[in-house]
């Protein structure tokens, strides 16, 4: 099973997930996004955009690697690792 943590700031959208340790079958990070999902609807609209792409203010890393695919989101989360999602600041 791949870990998946997240910034604090998505608990407020989606409390369901907090305070709990998240774990989902290995796979592509769409599948690990789409397994978020199920534990947590609306889940995948927040990060994704209508394409199915990832948005330009979330930013995703594998154990300590920064994603490469935003598009299709065919990066490989490992059995042993973890997805980590957080919030791309912006602005001036």
């Amino acid at each position: 099973m791949a870990s998946v943590e997240m910034t604090r700031h998505l608990f407020r959208f989606f409390p369901q997930l907090q305070d709990q340790k998240i774990t989902v079958p290995a796979g592509s990070v769409a599948n690990v996004i789409q397994a978020v999902e199920s534990m947590a609807p609306g889940f995948s609209h927040y990060v994704l955009d209508e394409r199915g792409a990832l948005r330009r203010h979330v930013n995703l890393s594998i154990n300590d690697s920064i994603v490469i695919d935003r598009k299709t989101l065919s990066d490989r989360v490992p059995e042993d690792g973890t997805l980590f999602i957080f919030q791309a600041l912006s602005g001036g």
